[in-house]
């Protein structure tokens, strides 16, 4: 039985319990398909002990979804073929990000007509198991093209929570996986189960709320669902809402926990307890395509910025007498960021602007909108920050390591370790980062 949010929330989860965790492809149209899966296991499973380890990197954007870890020290230059490789290996097509747990990574691609999700060990890229399942492309005109241009998926990034993987394929299929073996603890097709014909890829990752997987789902106007987590039974649905590729977030406006969500001409809010709509503001674009996910700022603002004759815009969020408003604070086409991601640090918000022309990276005021400084060095890149430092992963595959300030951008360190279409986010453990383009993963060691 779905609840729907005007009954009783569940019991109130913790803002720590928020472990969750890109992509989507927009426009496209997709049929029926029935699910076949098989698990291969690779490897000699690991200790059962390695599930009640934190996850180091559970979801899409780390620990606190927002591309900013704690890690090792990170070397300021590297050698001139760039930083040593630990180990590399193929991997099918997709953009799904790595997560990590104890030793084991987590990632998804496709394999013909078969969609995986892969646990590989974190010290040599082997194999531990392999969870395939049958997920066959529709083909036309239309799709044809879109898939030569972007690639058929997976889009979305995986969450690691509870010793579970939780996995969403492009054309919706929703599994729970046992992180040592790889066996099904749940799975559902989320067109049955929601009684779809026809819907948008699914591309968004999933977020953790304490015992529920939240979960956007496409641009069906279903709006967000929740998940039990040891049953997938589901918990409440949201209203209707036209959702966009992004990914949501978990914030605190004045101390109460929300998420907030993209849909495809708007941001949202939500009571994560029970799918309750708190709030809206319009963020429009021409082709309903918000795909970079938000960022939230302790100052109580919520940065969003897009492509397709968009821009970014800040929103200050309060909650007065029982209702919480958002505010305009600025906006601007000075930055539009694209599938990428933006960071925000300090009194500044960096991100990597261009539709499909020329790329800059830039800075902007994150109290006024003022652009900063721009920067013409790489392709669109994802960001990432640590031990003061940003980690670029541009998508011709050039990586870099540079100091932003105010002042600029000063690059210490740069190398091209992937070829095109590089459109993974990038993950750090430590002192290792773990890049994919479209058809390799590798592990880097960027460390002292």
């Amino acid at each position: 039985m779905v609840r729907r949010c005007s009954e009783t929330p569940p019991p109130s989860g913790n803002i720590a319990d928020f472990v969750g965790v890109r992509r989507w492809a927009g426009g496209v149209i997709v049929k029926h398909s029935r699910v076949v899966g098989t698990v291969a296991l690779l490897a000699t499973p690991w200790l059962v002990q390695v599930q009640e380890l934190p996850a180091q990197w559970p979801q899409l954007g780390g620990p606190d979804r927002n591309y900013q870890v704690d890690s090792a020290p990170l070397v300021d230059e590297w050698p001139s073929g760039g930083p040593p490789r630990l180990w590399s290996r193929p991997l099918g097509e997709g953009y799904s990000s790595v997560v990590v747990a104890g030793e084991t990574l987590v990632t998804m691609y496709r394999e013909q007509d078969q969609e995986v999700v892969v646990a590989l060990e974190a010290e040599t890229g082997a194999v531990r198991w392999r969870y395939a399942y049958a997920a066959p492309l529709m083909h036309n005109g239309y799709v044809d093209v879109w898939l030569n241009a972007a690639g058929p998926g997976p889009y979305s990034t995986p969450l690691i929570a509870d010793g579970t993987v939780f996995a969403v394929g492009v054309d919706g299929h929703f599994h729970a996986l046992d992180l040592v073996s790889g066996a099904v603890r749940w799975s559902h097709r989320l067109p049955d189960l929601f009684g779809l014909s026809e819907y948008n890829a699914f591309a968004s990752s999933p977020l953790g709320f304490g015992d529920t997987v939240l979960l956007t789902l496409g641009g069906s106007n279903l709006g967000v669902a929740a998940f039990a987590r040891d049953t997938g039974e589901v918990v409440w649905q949201s209203e209707p809402i036209a959702m966009a590729p992004g990914s949501p977030i978990p914030i605190r406006v004045d101390g109460r926990e929300q998420v907030a969500a993209v849909g495809q001409q708007e941001l949202v809010g939500l009571d994560p307890r029970d799918g309750r709509l708190l709030w809206r503001f319009p963020h429009e674009n021409e082709l309903g395509l918000n795909i970079s996910m938000p960022v939230w700022g302790s100052d109580g603002r919520l940065f969003m910025s897009s492509a397709y004759g968009s821009g970014s815009r800040m929103l200050a969020l309060s909650h007065i007498d029982g209702r919480t408003t958002p505010e305009e604070v600025w906006s601007t086409n000075r930055m539009r960021v694209h599938f990428s991601n933006a960071l925000r640090i300090g009194e500044l918000v960096l991100g990597s602007t261009g539709d499909f022309g020329p790329a800059f990276l830039a800075a902007l005021n994150a109290e006024t909108g003022d652009e900063v400084w721009r920067e013409r060095s790489f392709a669109r890149a994802h960001l990432l920050y640590a031990d003061g430092k940003v980690v670029i992963a541009d998508e011709d595959g050039a990586l870099a390591l540079a100091l932003v300030s105010e002042h600029g951008l000063e690059v210490l360190a740069r190398a091209d370790v992937l070829t095109a279409n590089a459109w993974t986010p990038p993950t750090l453990v430590g002192s290792t980062l773990y890049l994919r383009d479209r058809h390799n993963v590798l592990a880097l060691d960027l460390g002292l």
